[in-house]
């Protein structure tokens, strides 16, 4: 495939923009080269060429942290008074969701996650599962949905003693033997697999040792951290250690591993995090709509933390996400001088890529350049303003909106052409999950 007519943003180091220019793509779904207007490659083979008509040519978005499962949450009535704090929201919401979801309401959350995934441009996620009455096989249901989909995902099952022992070991059961299927080559490099946990305080001690056992030396975790004060409480009562502190001593902390949130982590916590070269990622909108606080992400990152950029399970526009960081944490700390928007580039752009390469051997994408994975989109987006390399963070912030992808490939693959999804049937879809829905919502209020 030939995109010519594009104004090309490479983001990388150092960022280009190359205007008029183009990419080559391979047969293997690589960048073979990226060129200039003067030097437009002539087709060979039948190679399709895509008139970008001077729409802007970018790598495709990356989440850190998501969960498919929490689609059908959407717009649904949770009984009785309204959760106080996100405690009340993890029992009467959360808790309950995933108790009610089935084979089929696994695979259609996922699938209506993935549909927005490619209509935002986002085309690498790392999701964190959860589906205690439905467990053993949970996750080749979403590799079913992911490699129908043609994004690229990394899966995991959410370890807890939430449910009781049974249940605990059949999630660190699933978690094994998906990452030992991934490991080898099943899915090629469009499917990964951490080993995930759910959070410190539903984890006794013997679970995180049998965790920590079980766990293929190759593989790191996931698994929230801190996302609510209750969180580093409970850990202090269970162990004298804080949040972090505790998973460090468990093995659970390493430069493959990946925790979220880390909202009331404290300085040594940071270093902790910094010293063992373990991932973070931040999730704005989420930390807000929970009132859970936001975190020091500012001093994290000084301090050599590789903090990322997830969603929690929102939309999966990653340009939201980087408005509610840049917009949350001026108000936070009523200083419009915090987290400026260079700050979520390194997050969103130069982190996660990073965090990409350790969890998918070594692959190289979020980039325009030769050798990377063509995950790429096009952006009908029109500035009145100049957009240059330095500025280019803050047209992101005050110009770029949802709706101005209109094409979306992955690994060479085009997933939508013109705004119209190419590789499922949307309407087929989401008729299928409104219809699922409804049996998920019946069996979740059947639960109060």
């Amino acid at each position: 495939m030939i995109i010519k007519n594009a104004k090309v943003i490479t983001l990388g180091n150092p960022n280009l923009f190359i205007e008029p220019g183009g990419v080559r793509i391979d047969q293997s779904g690589k960048i073979e080269s990226v060129f200039n207007g003067d030097n437009v490659p002539e087709p060979m083979g039948g190679e399709e060429v895509i008139d970008a008509h001077g729409q802007y040519l970018m790598p495709a978005g990356i989440c850190a942290h998501t969960h498919f499962y929490g689609a059908f949450s959407r717009g649904m009535y949770i009984p009785g008074d309204a959760p106080d704090a996100f405690p009340a929201i993890l029992d009467k919401l959360w808790w309950k969701l995933d108790k009610s979801l089935d084979k089929d309401a696994n695979y259609y959350s996922a699938m209506v996650c993935l549909l927005d995934a490619i209509h935002n441009g986002t085309t690498t996620l790392i999701d964190h599962h959860a589906s205690p009455n439905s467990i053993p096989g949970s996750l080749d249901i979403l590799a079913k949905a992911v490699m129908e989909s043609g994004i690229r995902a990394s899966l995991c099952y959410e370890v807890t003693d939430r449910d009781g022992k049974i249940k605990s070991d059949e999630g660190i059961a699933e978690n094994v033997r998906f990452i030992k299927e991934a490991q080898s080559g099943k899915f090629g490099q469009q499917i990964s697999a951490l080993f995930g946990l759910h959070a410190s305080l539903t984890l006794d001690d013997s679970t995180l040792e049998k965790a920590r056992k079980e766990c293929p030396d190759s593989s790191g975790f996931h698994i929230h951290a801190a996302e609510h004060v209750v969180d580093e409480y409970d850990s202090i009562k269970r162990s004298g250690l804080r949040v972090v502190e505790r998973l460090n001593q468990f093995g659970v902390l390493g430069p493959k591993s990946l925790v979220a949130h880390g909202v009331h982590i404290d300085a040594h916590e940071i270093e902790l995090l910094a010293g063992s070269g373990t991932w973070l990622s931040h999730q704005p909108r989420s930390n807000m709509n929970n009132a859970v606080g936001l975190p020091n992400v500012e001093s994290m990152l000084n301090m050599g933390v590789k903090v990322c950029l997830g969603n929690d399970g929102f939309s999966n526009s990653s340009w939201e996400e980087w408005k509610a960081a840049y917009f949350a944490h001026k108000l936070l700390n009523l200083d419009p001088r915090r987290m400026q928007a260079d700050k979520i580039y390194q997050m969103a752009i130069v982190n996660n890529r990073e965090l990409v390469k350790t969890q998918f051997n070594g692959l190289e994408t979020g980039e325009i350049k030769a050798g990377a994975a063509a995950d790429l989109i096009l952006v009908d987006y029109k500035p009145f303003t100049d957009m240059t390399i330095d500025n280019f963070p803050w047209h992101i912030i005050f110009g770029f909106q949802d709706g101005m992808v209109t094409t979306t490939i992955s690994n060479g693959k085009i997933l939508m052409r013109d705004r119209k999804i190419t590789v499922l049937d949307e309407e087929a879809v989401i008729k299928e999950a409104k219809q699922i829905s409804t049996a998920v919502w019946k069996k979740y209020h059947d639960l109060f």
